[in-house]
């Protein structure tokens, strides 16, 4: 294939990625309405573990080696565990467009545990543009919650601070084990743990749950858990990792959009213009310059 295809290739996939993940928050609120935020939280990654069992056999993949372990089970406590978790807890009461908000956060929690991650530092632009994304977030949920933060959004912003570390963690495994590698093996090594708890909250209720639960459940645990991220990981290793990257920012809209067309939620221009100032200063951090730390030892 050649580059220029290879390049288009890589924004596809990396656009199907985006559009998978923007239909999570959707589907949880409406699943988590019928099973509850343990079973669609942590059951979506048992189902999922079925099919990653058969496409790791398939492929004959070899097991990680230990030394990958550690990073494995970061990615597992972020990418499996925590925001699923407790994603599924805050849309029991938040409705999607604020959560869309809040989640818009997540590249520069991305970016600063990645830069973190390689010793660097943050230039001032970083910390500034962090600050005034994280101000709108906490604004924007103080004024939807007449004066104080409800737990809901705690629990949000927590799960983007746990997924941006996951992710970044992932990210630098990644270019040793395999992009899509990484979550098929970080379910799998989450979700034997999961099966205890979601077994006993199971209930005979939950077979009366209508067509649309059932169907939001099984995107969860099959695309959101796993096949989005198939898509996303092979768009950046096609398309480039800091241009298909990009696409990312049209997350928030799309789960608005989405929260309007399959929920039916009235989308406010309070909401909008918060997007938008959020995700213009992820932007602005996620591209600002940062520094070795050998390099400031040097000038002193």
């Amino acid at each position: 294939m050649q580059k220029e295809n290879r390049e288009k290739m890589g924004l596809l996939l990396g656009l199907v990625g985006v559009i998978c993940f923007s239909l999570t928050l959707p589907a949880t609120s409406i699943a988590v309405e019928y099973f509850g935020a343990t079973v669609v939280g942590l059951g979506r990654t048992v189902v999922a573990a079925l099919l990653v069992a058969v496409v790791l056999i398939v492929k004959k993949e070899k097991i990680p080696s230990p030394r990958h372990f550690k990073s494995l089970l970061i990615v597992a406590l972020g990418a499996v565990l925590g925001f699923p978790l407790l994603a599924s807890f805050a849309m029991e009461s938040l409705p999607v467009s604020h959560g869309a908000v809040e989640l818009a956060l997540l590249p520069l929690a991305t970016a600063g545990f990645a830069i973190f991650r390689a010793g660097e530092r943050p230039s001032r632009k970083f910390w500034i543009s962090s600050v005034i994304g994280s101000l709108a977030v906490i604004m924007y949920a103080l004024h939807l919650g007449f004066g104080q933060l409800q737990y809901a959004d705690l629990a949000l912003l927590a799960a983007v601070i746990i997924l941006g570390l996951s992710y970044a963690e992932g990210g630098m495994l990644a270019k040793e084990l395999g992009s899509w590698q990484v979550i098929a093996w970080a379910i799998m090594i989450g979700a034997p743990f999961f099966i205890i708890p979601v077994g006993l909250q199971l209930s005979t209720e939950m077979l009366q749950a209508p067509i649309q639960a059932w169907v939001s459940f099984f995107y969860l645990a099959i695309v959101s858990q796993f096949l989005a991220f198939v898509a996303w990981y092979s768009g950046l290793a096609m398309g480039g990792i800091a241009r298909v990257s990009q696409i990312q920012y049209l997350q928030p809209f799309l789960m608005i959009l989405f929260a309007t067309v399959f929920l039916g939620e009235s989308i406010t221009g309070f909401t909008v213009v918060t997007a938008i100032i959020v995700v213009i200063s992820v932007l602005i951090g996620k591209n600002a310059t940062v520094s070795k730390k050998e390099d400031s030892l040097e000038k002193n």
